[in-house]
């Protein structure tokens, strides 16, 4: 069994200088929002579009980890957590709409000429349980998901297919208007959040803030499950699962477990996203977008934690440059992107560097 290559990195760089690089890394992004704060025409001010493009960054950042503990551990590759990202997305604009329709219905309801909210919007003015859901929506249908899944033994390309699906018929629901969530508009013109002005540079600061907070919490939780126990079993679980089994070791709760925590974090990661970017909707569920993670997860090196982080940082980084200055050459600059990683980066980025830190 092959040990994480992040673990590997930083035994062989020694632990001051992971901590070194992780913290100066922190501490930029730390200094971002309070930057923001400033005035606007001070030469240190960071404009509100930076911190916004900024902030999905780093929302999607927290996708391509959860992906790397489900893929580049467990050996699961999803493509269709791009539904859990939604969901949690969702759950936080119904607050975020409840919020600015005041004692009326959200906008979409009163020009679809509804008379009442639908029994699944009710609670949903209380930031406490639309945070709940936040959690509950992704991580109920990756439990049922996943229980059946596992205990059917399914895996490798099946598995995939299935996610795919998924996702894909999640968006198909989604698009629709009767279900109540906007149809293909989605959720959008978001003014407050627990009453303080979404567009306040304040409330900017403070929902970045929180993101990289999110994003320390959900690395530090995966570097303590790769040094665990859990985290060896995960690795042999992905190399040798017949192995393990004869073993004595029940694959299938290690996988849920898992599979479960990663669609949480990725939930999480979509309740910050909406109000930052201020807008969600079905597309966030398009199957390209769950293949554009696993290519974040790739090009950073699966099964290194910090890899994941580099990939969808460079992968989103090129898409802002990309989609303004030649927007229809986009995705065919991703598929190229994927195809050299595959032939000649089997490892990602991280890889790359550890094999230039060997020679």
């Amino acid at each position: 069994m092959n040990q994480p290559l992040t673990l590997t990195a930083a035994q062989k760089a020694g632990p001051k200088a992971t901590v070194i690089a992780l913290g100066l890394a922190l501490a930029v992004l730390v200094a971002m929002p309070l930057l923001h704060l400033l005035p606007a025409e001070h030469a240190l001010h960071v404009s509100a579009y930076t911190l916004t493009l900024v902030g999905k960054i780093l929302c999607y950042a927290i996708v391509a980890l959860a992906l790397d503990l489900v893929w580049g551990y467990a050996g699961l590759l999803s493509l269709g957590h791009g539904l859990f990202f939604a969901l949690g997305g969702y759950a936080m604009g119904m607050y975020l709409m409840r919020q600015s329709a005041g004692d009326g219905l959200p906008a979409f309801m009163s020009f679809l000429a509804w008379n009442e909210l639908p029994w699944y919007w009710y609670g949903t003015s209380s930031f406490l349980w639309a945070m709940c859901l936040v959690v509950l929506a992704p991580g109920v249908l990756a439990f049922v998901f996943g229980f059946f899944a596992f205990r059917s033994r399914i895996k490798g390309v099946y598995f995939s297919i299935m996610t795919q699906a998924l996702t894909f018929a999640g968006m198909l629901l989604f698009f629709r208007n009767e279900t109540g969530f906007g149809g293909n508009n989605g959720f959008t013109d978001f003014k407050t959040i627990l009453g303080f002005s979404i567009s306040a540079p304040a409330t900017r600061a403070t929902l970045f803030l929180a993101t990289v907070a999110l994003l320390a919490g959900s690395l530090y939780l995966g570097f303590r499950l790769a040094r665990s126990k859990f985290g060896r079993v995960l690795t042999a679980l992905r190399d040798a699962e017949n192995r393990l089994m004869f073993c004595g070791y029940d694959p299938r709760g290690y996988k849920l477990f898992i599979w479960v925590l990663s669609a949480v974090l990725c939930g999480l990661a979509g309740a910050l996203y909406v109000p930052q970017v201020g807008i969600i909707n079905p597309s966030e569920m398009a199957p390209t977008q769950s293949i554009e993670a696993a290519v974040w997860v790739a090009l950073g090196g699966r099964g290194t934690l910090i890899g994941p982080l580099l990939g969808a940082g460079l992968v989103n980084g090129m898409k802002s440059w990309f989609t303004v200055a030649f927007p229809e050459y986009w995705l065919f600059a991703l598929g190229a992107l994927f195809i050299l990683v595959t032939l000649y980066l089997p490892k990602g980025v991280i890889g790359l560097l550890r094999r230039r830190g060997e020679s």
